[in-house]
């Protein structure tokens, strides 16, 4: 008896299937919130040296120059919008400041600006009060201390009035190619949920950032991380089924078929 043809779709059904099965999907919320809060304790296993490996190459496939989000013309003015991104989006702070830096992209002009007129052209960006007088003050303090120059020592920008270990991070990463990676939430939201790298504290991630980042990466590091974090592994509903390190992340929110 001749046998019947193969149908030539099987194949191909059969990949679409596959790829589908690996797919990443959420499990129900109240599972997701417990797992979330394991995951915040810095309570999940390390990445071995491999996966991290892996998922940076993934990273520099993916989006091999990446960018920050605020928009700024040099060093001091990358410093002011840092500092303005204090519990605020990056989106609200690039409306609010093309307006002051036409008018103020130096210690000097800055100063000369006054408070009450940073005030007026901030006041849509959360603490605006506290957050003018901080630039105003860091321009005083730049303008007395580094001959109106930005200082490239994380030590010399934390003592500028407004700035942390976060602020002195992003302003070395992006203003001079330092390899630091400044832990925001976004970040330490990633690092934990994924076990990519773990702590109770953002310094704790960071610190083990610094550790297990293969040094090929750490220039690029942060900016992969916090765009992973802000736009695909997000706090409520994060993006599994889209996103590309899936099949490593540990969180117990999802499961990947």
């Amino acid at each position: 008896m001749r046998k019947k043809p193969v149908s030539k779709t099987l194949p191909k059904a059969r990949s679409r299937k596959t790829r589908k099965q690996k797919r990443a999907k959420l499990k129900p919320a109240p599972k997701r919130k417990a797992a979330d809060a394991k995951a915040a304790a810095g309570a999940l296993p390390q990445w071995t040296t491999a996966q991290i490996e892996e998922a940076f190459r993934r990273f520099q496939k993916a989006n091999p120059e990446p960018k920050g989000e605020l928009r700024h013309i040099n060093p001091f003015t990358l410093l002011v919008a840092v500092v303005l991104s204090a519990q605020a989006t990056d989106a609200g702070v690039n409306k609010a400041t093309p307006a002051l830096f036409a008018l103020a992209d130096t210690p000097e002009k800055m100063v000369k600006l006054g408070e009450a007129r940073v005030r007026e052209l901030i006041k849509t960006i959360g603490l605006f009060r506290t957050k003018a007088r901080n630039v105003v003050a860091l321009s005083r303090q730049l303008l007395a201390k580094h001959g109106g120059q930005v200082p490239q020592s994380r030590d010399e920008l934390e003592a500028l009035p407004g700035v942390g270990r976060k602020t002195a991070n992003v302003v070395l990463n992006i203003a001079f190619g330092e390899p630091t990676i400044a832990v925001d939430t976004h970040i330490f939201r990633v690092g934990n949920r994924t076990g990519l790298a773990t702590g109770k504290t953002p310094l704790e991630v960071e610190t083990k950032l610094e550790e297990v980042v293969p040094k090929q990466y750490k220039p690029h590091a942060h900016h992969w991380l916090i765009l992973h974090g802000r736009y695909t592994c997000v706090a409520r509903k994060p993006l599994c089924e889209k996103c590309i390190i899936s099949d490593l992340c540990l969180w117990p929110g999802k499961t990947v078929a």
